[in-house]
């Protein structure tokens, strides 16, 4: 009787101890939010296990297009928000979802085409290329989806002076999905397509396709990050994610941002400005 009063007190300690070792590890965990492009880039699988193995804290990851990552932050579905949308995460802040936004890094949009280059744009600048490529009617394929990307080339078109919206045919053909969808549906069409550096360096079944514009200051592409607002949400974990977001601006978090690279290619270069904005 009395082994069997000891194995289940044996039995109840192994189980309260795994339940609170559960909840210790999930109360040092927070949640992510982040486009579909900074995750098919691969540079969180890079990033993430070195700020875990320094600080133990773990990430998990919800990548969607640049509104459903708002969405979900304005619902305070999660804790940290890092995207490439700039005046929609002002607009965050200003709303009072987040205090203070901080710049992190940056890549570029180059606008990918076929090596034949049938719109004559190799080499020119950003408007120029759009302009011909609507004028000509060369197939382009834009990803459609609301995400940040999408949002870039939209404001290109209006720098162009093209109302996209009205002037839009055949020729201008709707991906609505992530980077690598619309990269594989130009590359089918023989198409245009506007692409962070990133993905493009990522993305392995280029065919035909190669870049043919890039370099112009417009096509820059500004990283930000933001702690969610715990005065809104209680939920969020403000020390955790605050965590997060100073190691990605610190001395450390950026030299591991520059230090990711494929096929010895730079993908994101280190920008952060620690005052916020």
């Amino acid at each position: 009787m009395a082994v069997r009063r000891l194995s289940v007190a044996l039995a109840l300690f192994c189980g309260l101890a795994a339940s609170v070792a559960a909840s210790s590890a999930e109360e040092r965990a927070i949640v992510l939010a982040t486009t579909t492009a900074t995750q098919e880039s691969g540079l969180l699988d890079y990033l993430l296990p070195i700020f875990r193995d320094k600080t133990g804290i773990e990430v998990t990851v919800i990548a969607r297009r640049a509104d459903e990552v708002l969405e979900g932050a304005r619902r305070g579905e999660v804790d940290v928000v890092l995207m490439h949308a700039r005046p929609q995460e002002e607009k965050f802040v200003a709303d009072g979802f987040a205090a203070k936004r901080f710049d992190v890094m940056y890549n570029d949009y180059v606008l990918i085409g076929p090596k034949s280059d049938p719109a004559g744009v190799k080499g020119k600048d950003i408007v120029t290329a759009l302009k011909a490529i609507e004028a000509k009617g060369v197939p382009f394929v834009t990803r459609g989806d609301r995400s940040g990307t999408h949002a870039a080339e939209l404001a290109l078109w209006i720098v162009a002076g093209i109302d996209i919206a009205r002037n839009k045919g055949g020729w201008y053909r709707e991906a609505k999905q992530g980077m690598a969808s619309a990269l594989d549906a130009a590359r089918t069409a023989n198409a245009y397509v506007l692409s962070d550096r990133g993905s493009w360096i990522a993305f392995r079944e280029r065919g035909d396709l190669d870049i043919v514009v890039e370099g112009d200051k417009r096509l820059l592409n500004q990283y930000g990050v933001m702690l969610v607002n715990p005065a809104k949400f209680p939920n969020v974990k403000k020390e955790l994610g605050q965590d997060f977001v100073d190691w990605l601006i610190s001395p450390d978090g950026q030299a591991a941002i520059a230090g990711y690279k494929v096929d010895g290619q730079q993908l994101f270069f280190p920008n952060a400005d620690k005052s916020g904005g």
